[in-house]
């Protein structure tokens, strides 16, 4: 993936820089918890997405300084029409995301008259637009308990976390077949020998990993949700299974504890997300001394995917 050489002054303090810019601006910056650390350290909120869009509902800012993936930056964009949308890095893109296009679903949707459709945010705007409900991994079970028994249900585009609300719930759903390239490549062989070797390691998983990872959790749950449970669990040993940006934070919260990445399915670093890193600190700073890059979209778009994301905070 192409993305623009960063020149930045090396002798340039970039904390106390981004913090004169975030006065000038009158910007809040918000950062996802698989950004790098210094991006976590510099912004004002470091949440998951459900507790970003709500941030982004309330801002009073003028600016807002997306730290996190394209479709994260649509969603603000999406609920603040009449603010400054920048993310540092528009190539931060997602890969559930892209395996959702727009035409192809609104075929399979047509396929399914009578169903409503519930997409995870970590979807593109026009996949929002033709959506009745949005979730998040914190609270897809809670939507989707909300509905009622005879509404048959399109869940999109995770095939795995509408997996796992099938599993919990017992509802049928129909899935859309899009899956998340860090989580799936998850090895559930290696997370057992993993855990033969801890073996008094609690293992905490995301929603977004296949059944087979997930059935070797102790506690399934959103970034939010895996942070808390390190801090309540009585152990002294976590293995982690999900982008390991979100160690930062809980290395923070439980200092006397130790944490443990699960392997992926190949010796690589797969399981850390390249489109998240590709946001730095440099083009945080750069993004909010130019304003560029900006989230724009057209009118129709951002109204028809306002409705979904709205009954979405209504209903969490």
């Amino acid at each position: 993936m192409e993305t623009l050489a960063i020149a930045v002054d090396p002798q340039l303090d970039l904390f106390e820089e981004i913090d004169r810019l975030r006065r000038k601006l009158n910007a809040v910056i918000l950062a996802h918890f698989y950004q790098e650390p210094d991006i976590q350290d510099i912004a004002d909120h470091v949440e998951d997405s459900l507790g970003l869009a709500r941030r982004a509902q309330k801002t009073d800012a003028e600016v807002i300084v997306f730290c996190g993936v394209h479709f994260m930056a649509e969603t603000a964009k999406i609920l603040n029409p009449g603010k400054q949308v920048l993310m540092p890095d528009l190539a931060a893109g997602c890969s559930l995301a892209d395996s959702c296009p727009p035409d192809a679903f609104a075929a399979f949707k047509a396929k399914h008259p009578n169903h409503i459709v519930i997409s995870y945010i970590n979807c593109t705007a026009a996949i929002k637009a033709l959506s009745d409900i949005i979730c998040t991994s914190s609270n897809a079970e809670k939507i989707v308990r909300q509905i009622p028994e005879d509404q048959p249900i399109i869940f999109a585009p995770d095939r795995n976390l509408g997996q796992h609300i099938i599993n919990v719930t017992g509802r049928d759903m129909v899935l859309w077949r899009g899956a998340c390239m860090v989580h799936e490549i998850f090895s559930e062989k290696r997370l057992r020998q993993l855990k033969i070797r801890h073996p008094r390691a609690k293992v905490l998983a995301h929603p977004e990993c296949e059944t087979p990872v997930l059935r070797l959790a102790d506690h399934i749950g959103s970034t939010s949700s895996i942070l808390r449970a390190a801090q309540e669990i009585d152990a002294d040993e976590l293995i982690i299974v999900t982008e390991p940006g979100l160690i930062h934070q809980m290395e923070k919260a439980c200092p006397g504890k130790t944490f443990i990445m699960a392997p992926p399915d190949h010796g690589c670093a797969c399981n850390e997300c390249p489109h998240m890193k590709l946001n730095t600190l440099e083009k945080v700073y750069l993004c909010m001394r130019d304003r560029a890059p900006e989230i724009t979209m057209d009118e129709e778009t951002r109204r028809r995917a306002l409705r979904p994301m709205e009954r979405m905070l209504e209903m969490s």
